[in-house]
């Protein structure tokens, strides 16, 4: 039996619970959502880095999360859900089809990835770097300092 597949399939699953559980439009539901993101990133970081091995299923987990969950990330912006909520920046709610745009960006990039999956630490880290400038760009417009 391919443990790593198993593993994989079970951290899959968790992850699209994780993702309906949390998709409730409250500020709890877009961090919960954030932290899938940057976990994930967080795991194609440690394989780009050398701290953690080359392991093509964990870079298809990582790259699978980060896209169905940018596209889901923009429906917890509901409006009149901008209260109380000290990082998202009210342009979110003014400028919504760019930040949709932004969603949809990260998306796309990480199923091109997905697509062309990257062979080799390497490669983990050049597509980190286009993910990377996907958020950061979100990040600087729609984000606010704590």
């Amino acid at each position: 039996m391919n443990w790593k597949a198993v593993a994989a399939a079970v951290a899959m699953a968790g992850m699209a619970v994780g993702s309906v559980t949390a998709a409730d439009g409250t500020h709890d539901s877009r961090v919960a959502l954030m932290k899938q993101i940057g976990g994930s990133a967080g795991a194609l970081a440690a394989i780009a880095k050398g701290t953690k091995p080359y392991d093509a299923e964990a870079v298809k987990t990582a790259l699978t999360t980060i896209a169905a969950t940018a596209k889901v990330f923009p429906d917890q912006f509901k409006p009149g859900s901008d209260t109380n909520d000290e990082g998202a920046s009210p342009k979110i709610w003014e400028n919504m089809d760019d930040f949709k745009a932004h969603a949809a960006k990260l998306s796309s990039d990480a199923e091109i990835a997905l697509a062309q999956l990257p062979a080799d630490p390497a490669a983990v880290g050049a597509t980190l770097n286009t993910l990377g400038a996907s958020c950061g760009g979100c990040h600087k417009a729609y984000r606010l300092s704590k």
